[in-house]
Formats: structure tokens, sequence, C-alpha cells
């Protein structure tokens, strides 16, 4: 679930019969539930709501999600080495470096 430009992260609560979720992306704790999709997209929505209202209530600029962008400082040697992995496999050092961080987090 995506709600001006924050999104959900989701899990199913075994022991309370709920979906428990948070908004991903930030290290402020906003969390919010409910028994069906609908209660949970609604909760969610209300959380984000709330917590930017919080946010200008006590005069604090609500922290934003990750942007997707990630600046790297290699050494030369490394950089050289990941372009010329890169080139061989076809894709740009972005895409390379992606999917290098998406197989060593999702194994």
């Amino acid at each position: 679930m995506n709600y001006k430009g924050y999104a959900a992260r989701i899990e199913y609560s075994e022991e309370d019969g709920l979906f428990v979720g948070h908004i991903a992306g930030i290290r402020d704790v906003v969390g919010f539930h409910g028994e069906s999709v609908q209660e949970l997209r609604t909760a969610f929505y209300e959380a984000v709501d709330d917590y930017l209202s919080a946010c200008e209530k006590f005069g604090r600029a609500p922290q934003k999600p990750y942007s997707g962008k990630l600046s790297l400082r290699l050494e030369p040697e490394l950089h050289a080495t990941v372009a010329l992995k890169a080139e061989l496999s076809h894709k740009s050092i972005n895409q390379w470096v992606s999917d290098a961080l998406n197989q060593a987090v999702h194994g």
C-alpha cells in the first residue's frame, strides 16, 4: 500500500487475528492495524495523515521514506571491476549493482 509517498509494511498477527502494519522507510514508529484489507487501508491512510498532522503541530518536518537513490564511493579499482562486470553482463552499472544487492539481501 502506498499513500502520499509513504509505503506500508504489513504482517499478520496470528495471536491478535489482525493485519498489523507500520509506515516503512522512516525511523519514526507509526503503526496501524485492521481485520480486513479495507480496514487496513483505511487505518494506513489515517496513520499517515495523523503522522503528518502531528509533525506539523509540533513544528517538525516529517521523515521522508527512502528515495531509492543511493550514492556510493568506491576505490577506483573496484569501480573499474564493477563497470567491466556490468558491461560483460550487458547491463548498466546501476542495474548490475542493484541486481548484486538484491542477490545479497534475498539470497
